[in-house]
């Protein structure tokens, strides 16, 4: 039991520093790219607030499972775990949000002009900001009866009917009451899945009559369009693989009254997955980071040639 708890926290610990680093590279490339000339993207806006839920979700997450897994079970006060649970929930719907918001505004963007919302791809950007605004207000709006039934796990002592998550507790009450409060809190979740893969469909279809109206032309360079549709569709796909494997374990973890702990951090870890990969996915699909890679290593490369000259 100890060495699996050890192996545990070493998991959340891994996860946790990994995705943090690749998170904070990536703000701080968005960050460096600010102070430059080159104009930032609309979906650079959607990608610098998906970062930050993803810190949300990774560290508000991640720390905690790993102090619990560790031993340090009982260092968060009440009102710690009240607000954690709520910080990492709207993170998470944040996140849902995000990817949702830019899958529908690529798959505008690459519309024909000919289509029915060729009006809407001109306005598309200007949309952008009230909608990543509105994401975070109406998660905010939603998981604000979440931290209610949160508890610390030293002031749970004098509660018999409690759901232990290793760091809190959630009091458990009835099971109607649970499950509406459940619909309620999967219906964005569950409305943003259902754009996304109608975004990723929709792009995937216009991708393909394109290139059955260019195959005659020959030529090797995808198109910047192209290339930043490949990257979304990458996304979506990984988000909706570990958003799937994530929600199953989550339902097994609602309807448990007691639920093993191996079942609470393998619920954890599936959550705190894509947070963790998604920016090195964005990165290692960005040509601007490709072209800094190259002018950083051609810079320190240019002297070394100098001596050897």
């Amino acid at each position: 039991m100890v060495n699996s708890k050890l192996a545990v926290g070493l998991i959340f610990l891994t996860q946790t520093v990994v995705g943090t680093l690749g998170n904070f590279s990536l703000l701080c490339h968005y960050i460096l790219l600010s102070f430059t000339d080159y104009r930032l993207k609309s979906t650079d806006f959607i990608h610098k607030h998906l970062i930050v839920a993803n810190f949300l979700t990774l560290l508000c997450k991640g720390i905690p499972q790993t102090m619990a897994a560790f031993g340090w079970k009982h260092t968060l006060s009440h009102l710690g775990c009240k607000l954690l649970f709520f910080l990492h929930r709207v993170g998470r719907g944040v996140s849902t949000g995000s990817i949702c918001i830019l899958s529908v505004y690529q798959a505008i963007t690459i519309s024909p002009r000919n289509s029915w919302w060729a009006e809407l791809k001109v306005k598309a950007p200007k949309y952008i900001v009230p909608s990543i605004f509105l994401c975070w207000m109406l998660q905010m709006l939603v998981n604000v009866i979440f931290p209610v039934y949160i508890t610390s796990t030293s002031s749970d002592k004098n509660i018999t009917n409690v759901k232990d998550f290793g760091y809190c507790s959630s009091v458990l009450t009835d099971k109607t009451r649970n499950s509406l409060y459940a619909a309620l809190l999967s219906f964005p979740d569950v409305l943003c899945l259902g754009l996304m893969l109608w975004a990723s469909g929709t792009m995937v279809f216009i991708l393909y009559r394109h290139k059955q109206r260019v195959q005659h032309i020959r030529r090797t360079a995808s198109s910047p369009e192209s290339r930043a549709v490949k990257t979304i569709l990458l996304l979506v796909s990984t988000f909706v693989y570990f958003y799937t494997l994530s929600s199953v374990f989550q339902v097994v973890l609602a309807v448990s009254d007691n639920p093993n702990w191996i079942l609470v951090n393998i619920a954890a870890i599936m959550a705190a997955c894509f947070p963790a990969v998604s920016p090195f996915l964005l990165m290692s699909h960005d040509s601007k980071i490709h072209r800094l890679c190259v002018a950083w290593t051609g810079n320190i490369k240019s002297p070394h040639l100098m001596r050897n000259m």
